[in-house]
């Protein structure tokens, strides 16, 4: 979708363009100066269109992205809860002592040693 400011701002252009044609055919440079300000505003406000229009586009990009990786990071969750879990089953023993010793350390990192 194209910003108005892009098509106001063409338009501008050109009306100073011609603005400033006429101005110099007739001789009157106060003409001439006024449509190349005008000119020079349509250019600035078209430009200033096309910077939105590209920040729209790549605010867009952003979210496809982002969910992009929200979905891969969930099937990467999934799939590593499948792993330890397959771990688990086959040695549960070690998986207790693994677990037994991962609390004793948080244990000890939240209460500290007194």
């Amino acid at each position: 979708m194209v910003d108005t400011d892009r098509v106001v701002g063409a338009a501008k252009d050109l009306g100073g363009r011609a603005q400033s044609a006429i101005g110099d055919a007739v001789g009157s440079s106060r003409t001439s100066a006024e449509g190349r300000y005008r000119e020079a505003e349509g250019r600035a406000q078209e430009v200033y269109g096309q910077a939105k229009d590209t920040l729209r586009d790549v605010a867009d990009n952003v979210s496809d992205y982002a969910g992009e990786a929200y979905d891969r990071g969930g099937s990467y969750v999934r799939d590593g809860a499948r792993a330890v879990e397959s771990r688990v089953e086959e040695n549960p023993l070690i998986a207790l002592v693994i677990a037994g010793a991962v609390g004793y350390g948080l244990a000890l990192l939240l209460h500290g040693r007194r």
